[in-house]
């Protein structure tokens, strides 16, 4: 019995001190006081207490900074130079591009949710919702989105004109410089109202607001680079483009073939001018066959030492004038039958000058740092705009058509089987909406978080897809009949299109999520990596000492609180002061699952070092639980920026229930394919001390989040706001709402109907408008053989009749 007591009270002093983070000399002396207490007792030493006081004793010996570095410090530095991969210098800048923000909270275990809760909600200023209630609504009943995909395959010039004439592509560009000066959540806002109508101009005005020539002039370029190009990129005098990828080189920039090599040559009159000649072949270019201005991605040289240094200089970046002799534009990809404007780029030795490179002649071999601090922020607003709003899209639209679409005499949307689907429908839409306000919020304060825009870019597009894919099942035969009636089939055929841009989603989700997560965003991981490539070996030990250290306090922590967590259910996990009692519970529900998270990457790091990077199925997982993890408690903030309104609650249950369920399943993934087995079995014991008990959203629940999308009203107008609303009957999306309010007016009637109860004249032309409106509403579109040109199909079997 007091062998047990001790070893208990042991065990309990250790977890408690790992769960404090306590420093390494509280445990030296812990251990030393136990044994102190264990020899009195025991009433003379014995030999196992006689090797304890060794251990004891070499273990305090460590705590002397010079024995401690030679015996763990230096071997743990040989083992880990060993160990790491070697890391390319594209890889070293996209690592120090961007910022950590509240990534790193969700990676240490311990989430400062009071800190999260304080960001500043988000908000438009005045400016920015006159401008989308001006110019922005003015827009989108100009866009005829079946003309402009199957007729005309561009917008139409008036569109064009009114486009570049009421500022929409100098939005990022500050007032001084002619644009509108407007931040990410209002650039987000327009863009996603845009999309709920046009995914074409959508894209059009998206473009020059993102990754290319005006951000990185404003971010990198010269005062005379600004003052030149800003006013006319702001004015849509410049169309610009951006030209990164190549046939040979997508994700691998390193590999970029495209060439620029110093000399000399002619320019603006003058023939002897320092410059480049460059050589570039580059497709999926959005704007390319119609830019004037082409930001160019190539990897310069110096052969003849005219810079006085490296001949190969690095990756640069630079703006090439599309009417320059050797630039070939003009021609179009073919993507997905949409109107968006895409195509190659090509130049052949075309000089330019080197007040062309972005920046001057300083920011050579510059360029990818450049691209990766852009693509951060800009991650952040365009793809969780356009996402957000094709689910918003969907969630009205395909609420109203299962609302007054029947079969047996009762709406589609109250079969179990749909229901189930505008259920994730409207909850993935709420998400969306979340991320992308909160987001876009950050990037305003001044962050340019790389590992959330990289995971909202993925996880955005992904959930996007699952939306429109269950509107289209709702929908059924009304969504693949093609014509001007189909509102669905842009967003359908736009899908591939969100996942490919700026990175497929497969090697966003297996490389860069985790892979770059867990070292910008790990308290200890980068420190030991910079530890590891320090030269001075002096240098690097003392490093190495103090990041090793702190790494193990690290993982002790976690530990406990992981085991401890999962062992109480949370209930003693932090959560927000402020939150509601309600919501506690789901803040401490996702400080477990951090917990959780965090221990189960510390230990991938242990058992597979830097072979971590090429387990990409695992890397895979844990950006899967990173994703959940954000996702879920943007959810959590939105509800909170909102005011708490009750008819929200069923969504924030919906998705933290979902999340969690999908965060347990991820884990388990993790713990199936470790590869180190007791090391799993461990993580196993911490991770699922009771078993895996988390189930997917109830039934009841999915019942009360698909009714929101059935019903006008304000709970329904929240899911879906920012999206562009057209209230005319004649309207594709119009014709909805207006059946709609007409069948929630003739509802009672209609039920009095079906009670053979007599209605008065008034009563039925009130019923016989709400059916004409919910005919006009579900017709889909049929067509005459010549209006689908070529051969006329009755000739053509005609002919083909002939023929046998």
């Amino acid at each position: 019995m007091h062998i047990a007591v001790t070893i208990a009270v042991v065990f309990g002093s250790a977890w408690l001190l790992a769960g404090l983070t306590a420093p390494y000399w509280t445990w030296v002396a812990a251990a030393c006081g136990a044994l102190a207490y264990a020899t009195a007792t025991q009433g003379g030493p014995d030999t196992l207490l006689i090797v304890l006081w060794c251990t004891c004793g070499l273990a305090a010996a460590l705590l002397i900074p010079p024995i401690r570095r030679t015996l763990v410090a230096s071997p743990a530095l040989t083992m880990i130079r060993n160990l790491l991969p070697p890391v390319s210098d594209t890889e070293r800048e996209a690592l120090e591009a961007g910022t950590v923000w509240f990534d790193a909270d969700l990676f240490s275990g311990a989430p400062r949710w009071d800190r999260f809760l304080a960001e500043p909600a988000p908000a438009l200023s005045a400016e920015e919702e006159a401008f989308l209630g001006g110019a922005t609504a003015e827009l989108c009943p100009m866009l005829d989105d079946w003309g402009i995909t199957h007729d005309l395959r561009d917008l139409p010039p008036d569109v064009w004109e009114f486009i570049k004439t009421r500022g929409f592509l100098g939005m990022i560009i500050p007032k001084e410089h002619g644009g509108l000066g407007f931040s990410a959540q209002g650039h987000s806002a327009v863009v996603q109202k845009i999309s709920t109508r046009s995914c074409t101009a959508a894209i059009s005005v998206m473009v020059p607001n993102s990754l290319g020539p005006a951000e990185l002039l404003l971010h990198y370029g010269t005062d005379a680079q600004r003052a030149r190009y800003l006013p006319r990129l702001a004015s849509g005098d410049e169309i610009p483009s951006f030209a990164l990828t190549s046939p040979s080189a997508g994700s691998d920039a390193a590999a970029m073939p495209d060439r620029g090599v110093v000399c000399r040559g002619a320019w603006n009159g003058q023939d002897d001018v320092l410059g480049m000649r460059v050589t570039w072949d580059k497709r999926y270019i959005t704007l390319a066959p119609v830019t004037t201005l082409i930001g160019l991605a190539f990897r310069a040289f110096d052969p003849d030492g005219l810079l006085g240094g490296d001949e190969d200089l690095g990756i640069t970046l630079a703006l090439v004038p599309a009417d320059l002799p050797g630039v070939d534009v003009g021609r179009r990809h073919d993507v997905s039958k949409q109107a968006m404007l895409n195509g190659p780029t090509r130049g052949a030795d075309v000089f330019i000058a080197m007040e062309q490179v972005i920046g001057g002649e300083e920011r050579i071999g510059q360029g990818w740092r450049m691209l990766m601090d852009c693509l951060s922020a800009g991650r952040s607003v365009s793809l969780p705009a356009t996402s957000a709003a094709a689910a918003k899209f969907c969630a009205r639209n395909t609420g109203a058509y299962a609302r007054i679409r029947t079969q047996f005499k009762t709406p589609i949307g109250k079969f179990e089987g749909v229901e189930e689907k505008l259920a994730n429908i409207a909850g993935q839409t709420y998400a969306l909406e979340a991320a992308r306000c909160i987001t876009a919020a950050a990037v305003d304060a001044g962050e340019k978080p790389s590992v959330i825009s990289a995971l909202l870019k993925y996880e955005s597009t992904e959930r996007m897809r699952s939306v429109v894919n269950d509107a289209m099942d709702v929908h059924g035969g009304r969504a693949i009949c093609e014509g001007p009636s189909n509102y669905l089939s842009n967003a359908y055929q736009f899908i591939p299109i969100s996942i490919t841009v700026e990175g497929a989603n497969i090697l966003t989700r297996t490389l860069i999520v985790f892979g770059q997560g867990a070292i910008r965003c790990h308290p200890w991981l980068l420190k030991e990596m910079e530890a590891a490539a320090e030269t001075d070996r002096r240098t690097a030990v003392r490093a190495m000492d103090r990041a090793l250290g702190g790494h193990i306090r690290h993982l002790l922590a976690n530990l406990s609180r992981a085991a401890f967590h999962n062992l109480t259910g949370g209930w003693f996990a932090s959560a927000p002061k402020t939150a509601s009692g309600e919501m506690r519970h789901w803040y401490r529900q996702l400080t477990r699952a951090s917990a959780s998270f965090a221990i189960a990457a510390d230990f991938a790091f242990l058992s597979l070092g830097g072979m971590l990077k090429r387990k990409e199925k695992l890397s895979g997982r844990f950006a899967d639980v990173l994703a959940e993890l954000y996702m879920s408690s943007c959810v959590l903030k939105r509800f909170e920026d909102d005011g708490r309104p009750d008819a929200d609650r069923a969504f924030v249950h919906w998705n933290l229930q979902r999340s969690l369920w999908r965060i347990q399943g991820a884990l388990q993934g993790i713990l199936q394919n470790l590869p180190a087995r007791p090391l799993a079995w461990v993580l196993r014991l911490a991770l699922f001390p009771l078993g895996r008990r988390r189930l997917p959203p109830a039934d009841d629940l999915g019942h009360k989040v698909a009714r929101v999308m059935l019903e006008p009203g304000e709970a329904r107008d929240r899911l879906c706001r920012g999206a562009y609303v057209c209230m005319d009957k004649d309207d594709v999306t119009g014709r909805l709402e207006h059946a709609l309010r007409a069948t929630i007016d003739a509802a009672p009637y209609e039920r009095r109907l079906r009670d053979n109860a007599a209605l008065s004249d008034a009563e039925m032309s009130i019923v016989l408008a709400a059916r004409e409106a919910v005919a006009y509403a579900i017709a889909v579109d049929e067509f005459d053989e010549d209006e689908f040109g070529g051969v006329p199909w009755r000739q053509q079997r005609h002919r083909e009749g002939t023929t046998a």
